[in-house]
């Protein structure tokens, strides 16, 4: 990434952006932008919030619900890993300032074998934001190599973080409607998710879903985290848990014309305590391993049985402040590895 982002190595995500001028400076070029976002949400957030319980989920399929995110950076062992849990779902992560290692990229995704689905979580800078020329290329090369193994990509991550480079939703939906423009174009055979919103924010999710762009979600991507809030089970604002959440997401994505049904939640975790700078948060938010074991299982059964999330991936495997085995003095899996093992065979 080129600077004012910064990537952290330890908890895999950017930095915040320290330049105060460059950011002010990027939100008042984005100002129109904001307007639309709060009219959208006057309109569809009320709307969405009355019908929600009119909105019925199915019956999800077991086998297919559970995805697990692996790194390219922590090693071969997580083959081995991943074939102990019995996961078949995989979500790799390839950043758009890293196409030099695309190669790498793409025999790391093949090496799992011929039996696991891998969803490929496209990871936007703010230069493939700007330069839609060098942005068309390089989806290109990643459509192209990928393309043969992977169907399903994720477009952006984390779109409502301005360290991850975007300012505004337009700004979003703008470059989603290139990228599938290109799809649509040269490789229609693959399915293009969206939009990737972290926590709950769905006052972002609303404006990526009732906009005037053309474009169109084959699944809806959430990164619904809510790990600020302890256990899956307590309240957001007095009301909202991870099933209301969830409910809320599921109606929201009905009435918009812009996406399929389909929901995909690509990240979720909770931070472990003591694990510090590989947490992504403060102290404060963490917890313990065991609690983290079950606030996991707990996580993936709410969001199974309310029948409206197709597939949960968890973010990640290996990964000491999050993850469910840590290799900072080789390899050792926490209680969640077990647990996770212990949820797919059931």
């Amino acid at each position: 990434m080129k600077e004012p982002f910064i990537w952290d190595r330890y908890s895999n995500q950017p930095y915040p952006i320290k330049d105060r001028a460059y950011k002010k400076s990027m939100r008042k070029k984005n100002a129109f932008s904001y307007i639309s976002l709060l009219l959208t949400n006057l309109i569809f957030f009320p709307i969405s919030l009355i019908v929600m319980p009119f909105f019925k989920g199915q019956k999800q399929d077991a086998k297919d619900f559970f995805g697990m995110g692996v790194d390219i950076d922590k090693g071969k062992e997580q083959v081995d890993l991943v074939d102990e849990l019995g996961v078949k779902h995989l979500l790799v992560r390839m950043p758009l300032w890293q196409m030099d290692r695309v190669d790498e990229y793409v025999e790391f995704a093949k090496s799992f074998g011929d039996d696991k689905e891998i969803l490929i979580n496209i990871l936007q800078d703010r230069e493939h934001i700007e330069d839609k020329e060098l942005l068309l290329k390089d989806i290109d090369t990643i459509f192209a190599k990928f393309g043969s193994f992977c169907k399903e990509f994720q477009v952006g991550n984390a779109i409502n973080r301005t360290k991850w480079g975007f300012f505004s939703m337009d700004e979003y939906l703008k470059w989603f409607e290139q990228i599938q423009k290109l799809r649509d174009t040269k490789y229609s055979y693959i399915k293009l998710i969206g939009s990737s919103v972290i926590d709950f924010e769905y006052y972002y999710s609303i404006r990526t879903l009732f906009n005037g762009y053309r474009i169109k979600y084959d699944k809806f991507s959430a990164l619904l985290y809510v790990d600020r809030r302890g256990a899956p089970q307590n309240k957001q604002y007095g009301f909202f848990d991870t099933l209301k959440k969830i409910d809320l997401l599921y109606s929201m994505v009905h009435l918009s014309p812009k996406s399929s049904n389909d929901i995909y939640i690509t990240e979720v975790n909770w931070p472990l305590s003591g694990t510090a700078p590989y947490a992504p948060t403060s102290e404060k938010e963490c917890v313990s391993e065991e609690e983290y074991a079950v606030f996991m299982r707990d996580y993936h059964q709410i969001a199974l049985q309310s029948g409206k999330i197709d597939r949960v991936y968890w973010h990640q495997l290996i990964a000491p402040g999050y993850g469910l085995v840590d290799d900072r003095d080789g390899i050792r899996k926490m209680p969640a590895f077990e647990v996770y093992r212990d949820m797919i065979k059931d």
